[in-house]
């Protein structure tokens, strides 16, 4: 089933995320994960892709293992270490193994500094976007956004512009980056409709269980830390049963919060811990029922 079809049918979506192996050595610990998570019934399921698409075979087959344990799975793809020939060879990929949702996402730039896209490389999202629309025309489209702005971005008004030429591509949908305080998410929602963006923007709640997890999502995303959740960490973070089911609760009032502001649907960076992503449901009994 196409997401953008589950994102339109009115209900409330709850879906999760999972990550690939690194090697075929963890791939049974990581497809335990994933059919744990998927009994769950999420909305869908997305699987990452690893940086510099080092993991874009174990991609392809955790998603497909998605898709077998019942669940609609989509796939990311990130296109800035790679040449035409690459990604058509990888949409083809996705298209033979009947995943027929696709994350267009640039990635991110290699640490060498002297990194240089070749002549036929891609250098934003929005060109990966074209290219999936052009070589798999079936295919639903998502992508990604900031709330609080890309970290790359000059500014607020140019980050926007970036999502806007996503979607003029042929995105259908954008989920965001992981945020904590959910004014912020209302504030970017209001300012994309104000800029003619009316895909759906599906809110992005990343359960944080640990005081290294909290550091590692500040590096990667520059997110701004409310003093509330800043303090549970302070109290709870030395204490790693206490940390997790803290983040557990925090993640669920997130949602409740969103919910009751007609917010209608969530991601869950469950980072393959399906007891995190079962007790954030367990919070949610009689508000949302999986399917």
């Amino acid at each position: 089933m196409k997401i953008s079809d589950i994102l339109a049918n009115g209900e409330v979506t709850i879906s999760m995320e999972v990550f690939p192996p690194k090697t075929d050595a963890s791939f049974a610990t990581v497809e335990k994960a994933v059919d744990e998570i998927a009994a769950l019934r999420p909305s869908f399921i997305s699987c990452t892709y690893g940086a510099g698409g080092g993991t874009s075979e174990y991609t392809t087959r955790i998603t497909r293992r998605i898709y077998d344990a019942g669940v609609t799975g989509m796939a990311h793809l990130t296109c800035i270490s790679s040449n035409r020939q690459t990604i058509e060879s990888q949409i083809g990929e996705l298209k033979a193994s009947g995943i027929e949702n696709i994350l267009a996402l640039r990635g991110d730039i290699p640490k060498d500094s002297d990194f240089v896209p070749g002549d036929d490389g891609f250098l934003h999202a929005d060109q990966l976007v074209r290219a999936i629309r052009e070589i798999y025309p079936g295919a639903c489209i998502g992508g990604a956004c900031y709330p609080e702005k890309h970290p790359e971005a000059a500014s607020k008004e140019s980050d926007i512009k970036a999502i806007k030429s996503k979607v003029d591509a042929g995105c259908q949908f954008l989920t965001t980056q992981m945020f904590f305080d959910n004014s912020i998410y209302y504030n970017y929602l209001y300012r994309l409709r104000e800029n003619g963006i009316y895909v759906p923007v599906v809110a992005g709640i990343m359960p944080v269980t640990s005081r290294v997890q909290m550091k590692r999502s500040i590096e990667l995303s520059g997110c701004i830390i409310p003093p509330r959740f800043a303090a549970m960490v302070d109290m709870f973070g030395d204490d790693p049963v206490a940390m997790k089911q803290a983040g557990i609760i925090y993640a669920s009032e997130q949602i409740i919060d969103l919910l009751a502001n007609n917010i209608r649907h969530i991601h869950v960076y469950t980072m393959n811990k399906p007891d995190v992503a079962a007790g954030i449901l367990r919070n949610l009994e009689g508000i949302f029922k999986p399917e």
